[in-house]
């Protein structure tokens, strides 16, 4: 069964696609999206991750804004490149050039004889456009793995999580059309966490990118580590790391939805677990077997860090 990835390629993005890579899964295809920085920067962000860890998966390029609003990105945490780093960077390249995301989408849908697999690791835009202009194509997607939204609490700010406050009309389209939504969010990620040595060990391992990888990473965990904290959350390993063993995931279903307005909670997903008030539209990862999750993350690290 093959699948595809939509991303805004900041370092845990890379992390994640190395994890499905490394899981054996066939990648189809990767699109590419707004969110950690402008989508201009994503391309940059992919066609330097291409040259470096010599992908070769299909890329097409999606929107560059969300369905309603102004463009929100995370560069104010992730810097200008969305790539924070310890040193070594991603060398800098013109943009990645690919058809449009929605025509590629479109037609890999339509191919499909199997239920199509899909790991989104941004704001759920492409995955919108397609739903919305073509609502037919909805029963081919057997499941929808989304790494955003948070069921206690938010990050971007204290109500959403970046992902779903960048484009939570996107998020309200996909709800509204029934898509399989699987919703990796904050709490579950926060489960799987790494600390400032596990990115360290990577140096070690004597492959061309060990070094580079390194400094990633431990540019990533640094972001936790310089407010105070010990270790890092893996947020979108953490969602490719379910979606390669969702046997390792307890998901629970709910009755999700998303507040599309209001200063202090345009973003939030709004999580019902009680059957009595809800109808389930989605389930939610809320255990896992952590340590096994995280061995497949570190396991695709080393991998190409020993390369």
């Amino acid at each position: 069964m093959g699948i595809w990835i939509d991303t805004d390629m900041g370092f845990d993005d890379i992390a994640a696609i190395l994890t499905v890579a490394r899981s054996g899964l066939e990648i189809d295809g990767i699109s590419l999206v707004f969110g950690n920085t402008p989508l201009e920067q994503v391309c940059r962000n992919t066609a330097a991750a291409n040259a470096v860890f010599g992908w070769q998966y299909p890329v097409s390029i999606g929107r560059d804004r969300p369905v309603l609003t102004a463009i929100e990105t995370a560069q104010a945490i992730l810097g200008d490149t969305g790539i924070p780093t310890l040193g070594r960077a991603l060398p800098v390249m013109d943009p990645v050039q690919g058809d449009r995301a929605f025509d590629a989408l479109v037609r890999w849908l339509e191919a499909g004889i199997e239920p199509r697999r899909i790991l989104a690791l941004g704001p759920l835009s492409n995955i919108a456009a397609v739903v919305l202009a073509r609502p037919d194509l909805v029963a081919k997607i057997g499941d929808l793995t989304w790494m955003g939204g948070g069921a206690t609490r938010g990050n971007h700010t204290a109500s959403a999580e970046f992902n779903a406050l960048a484009d939570p009309e996107a998020v309200a389209i996909v709800l509204a059309h029934g898509l399989p939504l699987n919703m990796v969010d904050l709490d579950f990620c926060r489960q799987i966490l790494s600390a400032p040595h596990e990115a360290e060990q990577l140096r070690g391992l004597e492959g061309r990118n060990a070094p580079l990888l390194a400094d990633l990473f431990g540019g990533f965990i640094a972001i936790a580590t310089s407010r105070g904290r010990k270790a890092m959350a893996l947020y979108d390993p953490a969602a490719a790391a379910a979606f390669v063993r969702p046997d390792l995931v307890t998901w629970q279903p709910v009755g999700l939805q998303i507040e599309l307005s209001g200063t202090l909670t345009r973003g939030r997903t709004v999580v019902e677990n009680r059957a009595s008030h809800a109808t389930f539209n989605a389930r939610l990862a809320v255990e896992s077997d952590g340590d096994r999750l995280k061995s497949l993350i570190l396991d695709a690290l080393a991998f190409e860090a020993r390369r």
